[in-house]
């Protein structure tokens, strides 16, 4: 009886020590506050129920399927969001307490065009887990040549209704702090920077 008590302590311990590993698992560039867009590849661990932990792509609709809760819409959430959600779903139905650890393993490549009056148009790329601004952009873009005219830069992006709207934006308002917008760019924007007219 003693021997199976220890084994039992044992096992727990071992257990405990797992969920210390998944809980440290995440890379140092890894942010909570990082939100999940469609084609991201994760990794969602249900410590103690390693046959319910999945590593699942992301949909064009911003969805993953997991066993038992079935489709769940990660729209608009973060990786900390996430996790709240998915504990819940399975804490309303199906498991005590279930904690949960989300990670991205691959980050879906975005893009952007910038073209016009800048340094080097052309396709721009995102950094991997972090947000893009309209000046990160441009300045990715080789920056302002001496033509352009940065009060009327038009950024084009195409709704998830399918409808294209276009912005004209004056980048020297951001640059000299006028505005508090920065203009947050999305995946397949166009940025367009005119030249002035001399």
């Amino acid at each position: 009886m003693i021997f199976r008590s220890i084994r039992f302590a044992g096992l727990l311990l071992s257990l405990g020590g797992c969920g210390l590993l998944a809980e440290t698992a995440q890379p140092p560039t890894q942010k909570a506050d990082y939100v999940l867009q469609p084609l991201d590849m994760i990794k969602i661990q249900i410590f103690q129920e390693e046959d319910l932990s999945r590593d699942v792509r992301i949909s064009q609709e911003y969805t993953v399927t997991l066993p038992l809760i079935g489709s769940v819409d990660l729209r608009n959430k973060t990786i900390r969001q996430a996790q709240d959600q998915i504990q819940d779903l399975y804490r309303r139905d199906f498991l005590v307490n279930p904690q949960i650890n989300i990670i991205v393993v691959e980050y879906a490549k975005r893009s952007i065009n910038v073209l016009g009056a800048v340094g080097a148009p052309g396709v721009v790329y995102f950094p991997q887990e972090e947000g893009l601004t309209l000046l990160d952009a441009i300045s990715r873009a080789g920056s302002f040549n001496r033509l352009a005219d940065r009060k009327h830069v038009k950024l084009t992006r195409t709704t998830a209704e399918g409808k294209t709207e276009t912005y004209v934006i004056n980048a020297d308002s951001i640059i000299q702090g006028t505005t508090n917008e920065t203009w947050v760019i999305l995946r397949d924007d166009v940025i367009y920077v005119p030249e002035r007219i001399l």
